[in-house]
């Protein structure tokens, strides 16, 4: 869908440009931006570099499992229907731990197998449980305290002081979760979405 999305987007943009006598600006700005694409990237190896090397410092000296056993009493209620022993909730302890300290390539692993174990529990595989819900709200409103991506982007760019974001990021991301939960809570409790299970008559609440 999203490949479709652009698609549509550079086509319109064409055609648009066609019709206004600006296809000049269109082809030189594609130009230029293929260029400065090149040039960020190349920008952003170094830094990347860097930021990932702390990361994985950060998880191999234990600091990661530190955590996750510090977010673990609030995942417990967050998720009440999973048993605290469940590979599932170690899953999703570690997912959200990855993703606080920014270690996206060792999240999201973790993420696919959360997924997959809430899936075991879950009474209806055909329909999204309450706790897989939750754990993609809470992935989706993205749960980070050291956006090491971003970082790495305004560095690139030449950025004066490429670090001042965290704070304004720890406010976002604290909104943004707070606003996921309190949604995705809310919502299953609405009739609308709750489906029953033809084999055992007993309700599922999850997404349509």
């Amino acid at each position: 869908m999203i490949n479709i999305i652009w698609f549509l987007f550079i086509v319109i943009g064409v055609i648009v440009a066609v019709f206004t006598g600006n296809i000049t600006a269109v082809t030189d700005a594609a130009i230029e931006n293929a260029e400065l694409a090149v040039e960020l990237s190349i920008g952003l190896v170094g830094i990347m570099a860097l930021w990932l090397g702390i990361m994985k410092i950060a998880e191999e000296s234990g600091l990661v499992n530190i955590l996750a056993k510090a977010v673990k009493p609030i995942m417990i209620r967050l998720f009440p229907e999973v048993p605290e022993e469940h590979p599932a909730m170690g899953a999703m302890i570690m997912n959200m731990a990855a993703n606080i300290l920014g270690l996206g390539n060792a999240a999201t692993p973790l993420g696919l197998k959360a997924m997959k174990e809430l899936n075991e529990i879950n009474n209806d595989s055909d329909t999204a449980s309450n706790a897989m819900c939750t754990f993609l709200a809470i992935n989706t409103s993205s749960v980070t305290l050291i956006p090491a991506t971003v970082i790495a982007y305004r560095s690139a760019a030449g950025s004066a002081n490429p670090t001042e974001i965290i704070g304004p990021v720890i406010i976002a991301t604290l909104a943004s979760t707070i606003a996921a939960i309190i949604a995705v809570k809310s919502l299953q409790k609405l009739p609308r979405f709750s489906k029953t299970n033809p084999n055992n008559n007993k309700k599922i609440v999850g997404s349509k």
